[in-house]
């Protein structure tokens, strides 16, 4: 099992609609139920509390997370799609 099916089966992927970059902040607010934008400060503020650490963690998760689009279905059990 690939990280990217680890982190698809646990709810961290990069939404097709709503990105502004690659999508990670989307991503992150979709999993943990709140909105993009306050993600996206929440993002910023705690990555300003390291510095220089954007340049890292950002592009870090933007590879990790795979895109909504490319990321493998759930299993949904046969008696359940009929």
């Amino acid at each position: 099992m690939s990280i990217h099916d680890q982190m698809s089966r646990q709810g961290l992927v990069r939404p097709v609609h709503g990105r502004v970059l690659a999508g990670v902040c989307a991503g992150l607010a979709d999993r943990f139920g709140i909105s993009p934008w306050a993600a996206r400060l929440l993002f910023v503020l705690v990555l300003m509390l390291l510095p220089g650490s954007q340049i890292l963690v950002y592009p870090i998760l933007w590879i990790l997370m795979p895109s909504q689009a490319l990321a493998p279905q759930p299993y949904e059990p046969y008696a359940a799609k009929a």
